[in-house]
């Protein structure tokens, strides 16, 4: 290990105040935003004033997915011996969850004009569902802002060995404070900024890198065994459900997060929301590769020539740190300090994101359409306020007290794959579910998922699917043997479609049983069937066939769109495409 680097913490120092500063300066500029159109200051907080255009939506929506972890993760796999490029499936995987999202689940979002990415699970199957998926969404958000914030301070502490937790609890403050203050609008500009240092931060450093005399030929090292297996990677026959697993949970699993249809929902047509969309999956592919180089670079090093010692990194289990590894015995200083900038941007363009999604869905869906319906707007932007700071020092702490917080963030994915994806779509696309079904399929997904076991978190199987093996995992420092459940099947997938069809199963069964009158009305206990438009369950998020009810709450967007829009139609059913233009009215179907 190094010394503090004076140079080092005064590169970082300038970094951390160039995009405080621009925090700051988007938040000033757009202080009015929205007020024009009457746009409640607490949705321009959450959505801008649905005004982000292609240039600024696409880096945000970019800088979201490609954070600490996924430039680390991509690195840390291409790196791994046994797994290397075929494994690494987040640019891949992420760029198809970009497309598939863009093509099927933007336009009909940001169409409807909503605000959350719960506000159509409350709208069709009442707040007490969408408190419920209001969990797995926030478990979701805060132990990924947890996790990166955790790499983060690894990364530092590897590069200019300077206190772990100091770091932390520095960026974390600066990411929550722009937040605080701007909002969207903050995020999104700090999102340009922060992602154009990524790009150019590791680009600068791969040339330096593959220049080291340590580092053999990475196209010879990609096929050949050179100081390790290539980094080329291969998918064994045994592994390959679980591999097809795991990218589909990528590729389906990133769709239902609130920081993607954030953006969707910010941009200011459906048709913007879906080239975003698309702009953000092409970006992601482009921000990979300097990671995936360095993750070659790392596997193709003689460490006995570098200052790191001959152990090479896989055997002090320092994998996961493995750019930062490169930056630091690989590349000069000066570059080395220029790199960390950009992990540290990928970190911060993700942490305000997530900590900004969570609040969001909580001010809105939960403590105002489900407690305090008759809050003011200044209300619900205090309540908004106060969850950004609670959220972000929640994730905080996290990142500096708990050791398993990445086995915290992998179950807490599975489980938004798993519970919020198959009902994203039950909602949006199948006519007839209702709120039967959607408590049927949380419980179906739920159960699936975690009977499966989370070896991260040491928590056993209780249900053991096919192909299920019993694998000893030895600590290379310590040498403990640790004896884990390995599952081979495909669960996660698995569960994921058990739940979507339970959720029509259980719907269409109990619409059959009330309204065939084989159950009483008094049994419709969720006032899911029967009871589903009655005045007394009536919530703000429930659009009902009530001429005196005009659709204001779920649609504000502008008023050559929305004005119209809420003067027309009063009943959910009749819902259809936000504009009248061609490229933004195809035949769709509406919520039932």
């Amino acid at each position: 290990m190094t010394g503090i680097h004076v140079e080092g913490l005064a590169a970082i120092a300038l970094f951390y105040v160039l995009i405080l500063a621009v925090g700051i300066w988007a938040a000033w500029k757009n202080k009015h935003a929205g007020e024009a159109e009457g746009t409640n200051r607490s949705e321009t907080i959450m959505v801008g004033g649905r005004d982000i255009g292609l240039f600024v939506g696409g880096f945000t929506m970019t800088a979201t997915w490609v954070g600490g972890g996924y430039i680390n993760g991509t690195a840390e796999y291409v790196y791994l011996p046994g797994y290397g490029l075929a494994w690494a499936q987040a640019p891949f995987g992420y760029a198809l969850s970009l497309v598939v999202g863009g093509l099927f689940f933007a336009k009909p979002m940001r169409s409807r004009g909503y605000v959350t990415m719960l506000d159509p699970f409350q709208q069709k199957y009442g707040k007490r569902m969408g408190g419920l998926l209001f969990i797995p969404a926030l478990m979701g958000e805060i132990f990924w802002s947890a996790a990166i914030l955790s790499a983060l301070g690894a990364t530092l502490s590897v590069i200019i060995d300077i206190n772990i937790k100091m770091s932390v609890v520095i960026s974390a403050c600066i990411a929550i404070f722009y937040t605080l203050v701007g909002g969207l609008y903050s995020v999104a500009y700090t999102d340009v900024v922060q992602l154009f240092c990524i790009f150019l931060g590791l680009w600068v450093s791969v040339p330096f890198a593959l220049n080291n005399p340590a580092v053999s030929d990475i196209k010879i090292s990609a096929v050949k065994e050179i100081y390790q297996a290539p980094w080329k990677g291969n998918i064994k026959r045994e592994d390959a459900w679980v591999w097809i697993d795991n990218f589909c949970l990528l590729m389906l699993g990133g769709i239902p997060w609130q920081v993607y249809f954030q953006r969707v929902l910010s941009a200011s047509s459906a048709t913007y929301a879906q080239v975003l969309s698309f702009i953000a999956a092409a970006g992601c592919l482009v921000m990979a590769v300097p990671s995936v180089m360095i993750g070659a670079i790392g596997a193709s090093t003689d460490w006995n020539q570098t200052a790191y010692g001959p152990v090479p990194p896989k055997e002090r289990d320092q994998a996961d740190m493995i750019l930062p590894i490169v930056l630091q015995y690989l590349c000069p200083p000066f570059v080395s300090f220029f790199g960390l900038g950009a992990v540290s941007a990928a970190v911060m363009s993700s942490a305000d994101s997530s900590i900004l999604s969570a609040s969001s869905m909580f001010a809105r869906n939960i403590y105002q359409l489900a407690f305090r319906q008759s809050a003011s707007d200044t209300e619900i932007v205090w309540v908004m306020r106060v969850t950004i700071f609670v959220f972000g020092g929640l994730a905080t702490a996290m990142a500096l007290l708990t050791g398993t917080v990445y086995g915290l963030w992998y179950l807490s994915s599975d489980l938004v794959y798993v519970i919020i994806f198959p009902q994203l779509i039950s909602v949006l696309f199948v006519k007839g579910t209702n709120t039967y079904g959607s408590v049927a399929a949380y419980v179906f997904g739920l159960i699936l998922r975690i009977g499966g076991g989370e070896p991260y978190l040491s928590i056993p199987p209780f249900i053991y699917y096919p192909g299920w093996q019993l694998e000893d995992r030895i600590h290379h420092l310590t040498g403990e043997v640790e004896h884990i459940v390995v599952q081979k099947f495909p669960f996660k997938t698995v569960s994921m479609l058990a739940s979507f069809l339970g959720n029509v199963a259980f719907s269409y069964l109990a619409k059959y049983l009330f309204e065939s009158g084989k159950l009483l009305p008094k049994y419709d206990f969720l006032d899911a069937v029967l009871a589903q438009h009655s005045i007394e369950n009536m919530d703000k998020t429930t659009l009902v066939n009530r001429n005196d009810m005009a659709l204001s709450e779920m649609a504000p967007v502008k008023p050559r769109l929305s004005v119209q829009l809420a003067a027309t139609f009063t009943r959910r059913d009749t819902l259809a495409e936000e504009d009248s233009s061609p490229e933004d009215s195809p035949n769709h179907k509406t919520l039932d």
